[in-house]
């Protein structure tokens, strides 16, 4: 429950951030953010399927 407490509070507090921003930062960072989850995502994809072959 703490946990999702400070999880809100820590979400409030970017998207203030954000609110505050030029729009062009904020559709910079959220690029850069997709991106990243993205090629998390193809790592993740990737190591599973080969971990799963292998056994």
């Amino acid at each position: 429950m703490l946990f999702l407490v400070a999880a809100l509070l820590l979400l409030g507090v970017v998207l203030g951030t954000v609110a505050h921003a030029p729009f062009s930062f904020s559709l910079v960072a959220a690029l850069v953010i997709a991106t990243w989850l993205g090629v998390f995502a193809l790592r993740e994809r990737h190591a599973r399927r080969r971990h799963t072959s292998t056994h």
